[in-house]
């Protein structure tokens, strides 16, 4: 299986399980047989535990359940198997932030930063293969680090959220999330510059998410990348409990003042953000 359609983010202990994944015959249905070994029960327990929290500051958020869920997810099974079960889960969080969300409809927004983002990620992506020689990911540490340190410096900063800022935000936003590889984050930035009101801002990004998350998900089944009857049990457990999660997020965002909110995304920006420079 190649590995060159993978996000920075997913490439996380990939060459340890890289190893494992070619020893065991190349086939990540047999390499996921750790997960059977002993301790099935406890770690599907695990995986829906994991699966609420990410859910949660996902939804909260905007990004994040792949930064959660991954580098716990390839402690036990290959990286193959991560990526399509966290996959699913994104994919199964993005349709509850449309639903929970949906009086934040905004079709302008939608069709002129979402259509724009994502025809500039495909080019984004392209040019980051010409440069992975690059410390992508602790730069991108490093801008969102400043951009947030800039809001909180001017709080009152917005971008006029027109026709031609959004296409052009939206533009900047695709592109920079191709290459750099980590796409809910940027465009979280990005969103946050405009100031949206809570629900427009989920929406918006759960929208924009769930014609990317459909595609991968769709190619990593493609590549040939299966679950064990374990993990589909797990899966099939923790698509429900993904929706508690982001119902209990929105529960959350009803009682944060729209006020607070740009804050709220800030600070997790701002965390992976740090971890990016640090752990990169």
């Amino acid at each position: 299986m190649s590995y060159s359609h993978l996000t920075e983010q997913e490439r996380y202990g990939s060459s340890h399980l890289r190893s494992t994944y070619v020893r065991s015959g190349g086939t990540a249905v047999h390499s996921a047989a750790r997960f059977t070994e002993g301790n099935c029960m406890s770690q599907t327990i695990l995986l829906c535990l994991l699966t609420l929290i990410a859910s949660g500051i996902g939804t909260a958020t905007g990004f994040g359940t792949s930064t959660v869920m991954i580098p716990v997810m390839v402690l036990f099974v290959p990286l193959p198997v991560a990526l399509l079960f966290v996959g699913v889960i994104h994919l199964a969080g993005d349709i509850w932030k449309v639903l929970l969300f949906k009086r934040g409809f905004d079709w302008k927004l939608i069709l002129g930063f979402g259509i724009s983002g994502i025809a500039a990620s495909y080019f984004g992506a392209s040019l980051s293969m010409q440069a992975q020689a690059l410390p992508l990911k602790r730069i991108l540490g490093a801008f969102l680090v400043l951009y947030v340190v800039y809001l909180f410096l001017n709080r009152e900063w917005v971008l006029p959220k027109t026709n031609a800022t959004a296409v052009c935000g939206g533009m900047l936003s695709g592109f920079f999330a191709g290459f750099f590889g980590v796409g809910g984050a940027v465009r979280g930035a990005f969103l946050t510059a405009f100031n949206l009101p809570k629900e427009v801002y989920i929406f918006t990004s759960g929208l924009i998410a769930l014609f990317i998350d459909l595609t991968r998900v769709t190619r990593y089944a493609w590549g040939g990348t299966r679950l064990q009857e374990e993990l589909m049990v797990a899966l099939l457990l923790s698509i429900p409990i993904s929706f508690a999660g982001a119902y209990l997020a929105k529960r959350f965002l009803h009682k944060l003042p729209q006020k607070f909110f740009r804050i709220f995304v800030g600070v997790f920006l701002a965390l992976l953000g740090f971890k990016l420079l640090i752990w990169a």
